[in-house]
């Protein structure tokens, strides 16, 4: 018994370990949420047919899929890209400079907005898999600035969906895109 209980704590820990150091980060895990009710049930959002949801709480419109995927066939494809600061930026210009999203006042989401599509049962990723498909356990860009003190001045609050929640960033560190408008 002893020996089983070693074995399933050195699986866990590899599992663990691999996450951490990023070796397992091009599989994408399906979500995995308990059985209690949702906190981000998808009855609360509309799906607009276009890879867009709209939230009924907060009337925010949110692209279903991480940028650089694809939404196919009620999922999202292809692989999530990363942006450094500068770069989330001037890719959220070329999309409504573009029209390529049906609208052109697509933006990056402040980190409550960012937080509102969390979903506190599930891990891996953190939020409702039904309303957004592949989504990264990974770090969003948000357009929430972390205060000034000493060289903080540099830093935006980045979200993780998965088990490392909200840190500041360096705007030169690559994460992932959400892109959010106020709708209807």
């Amino acid at each position: 018994m002893r020996r089983a209980r070693s074995a399933g704590r050195s699986a866990r820990a590899a599992v663990v370990l691999l996450l951490v150091t990023g070796a397992a980060a091009a599989q994408v895990v399906p979500a995995a949420c308990d059985t209690q009710p949702s906190t981000l049930p998808a009855e609360r959002f509309n799906d607009n047919g276009d890879g867009t949801a709209t939230d009924k709480q907060s009337q925010l419109v949110w692209m279903r899929c991480a940028t650089g995927q694809q939404w196919r066939d009620a999922q999202c494809t292809g692989s999530a890209a990363r942006f450094s600061w500068d770069e989330a930026r001037r890719h959220v210009e070329r999309v409504n400079k573009r029209g390529d999203a049906f609208h052109d006042e697509w933006r990056l989401p402040s980190l409550r907005e960012l937080a509102s599509i969390t979903d506190r049962r599930c891990a891996t990723p953190r939020t409702n898999a039904e309303v957004f498909p592949g989504t990264p356990s990974a770090g969003f860009w948000t357009t929430t600035a972390r205060p000034r003190g000493g060289d903080a001045g540099d830093q935006v609050f980045v979200l993780s969906f998965g088990a490392h929640g909200v840190a500041a960033a360096s705007k030169v560190e690559r994460h992932h895109l959400r892109l959010v408008r106020t709708g209807p």
